[in-house]
């Protein structure tokens, strides 16, 4: 393992938080899906490479605090801004026929009353403007809805 390298290994929860704040802290930079993969490496804002090996007990959310096994610092999860679409109609109803066919699809989508968010994707873009949506690019942290069965368990 490379010296210097940060093991993440511990979410703290709320009441584990120093009141002091005399801990380092960084701040982590994630896109949507790498919130969802647990294990890896991953670099701070400040470019300081850290190693993430958390439990497998849920996705993580902008504002989690991460830490290594000696607690020394305070590692802050924010969402990174990604390359999206922005896709707003001229009535509610073709908005919910727009995340209705994107739904069908799979795709990730963030909900807005007036408007959707989702990944950049030409073809998807194509097929939006073909149902007369107003389509536009933007770059914006993306907070996908988590889907029917979050947090949804097997015994």
């Amino acid at each position: 393992m490379d010296v210097g390298l940060i093991v993440l290994d511990h979410r703290l929860r709320s009441e584990e938080l120093s009141p002091n704040g005399s801990l380092s802290v960084m701040e982590l930079p994630l896109s949507a899906h790498q919130r969802t993969v647990l294990r890896g490496r991953r670099r701070t804002a400040c470019g300081r490479e850290v190693l993430l090996q958390l439990p497998r007990e849920r996705a993580l959310m902008p504002g989690d605090r991460l830490t290594d096994s000696h607690e020394q610092l305070h590692v802050l999860v924010t969402a990174a801004p990604e390359e999206l679409l922005r896709v707003e109609a001229a009535t509610p109803l073709a908005l919910l026929e727009a995340a209705y066919h994107l739904g069908n699809r799979h795709v990730a989508l963030e909900l807005h009353e007036h408007e959707l968010l989702l990944l950049d994707d030409s073809v998807l873009a194509t097929m939006l403007n073909g149902r007369g949506l107003k389509v536009t690019r933007c770059c914006r942290p993306f907070m996908p809805e988590g889907g029917a069965y979050i947090g949804h368990q097997h015994s």
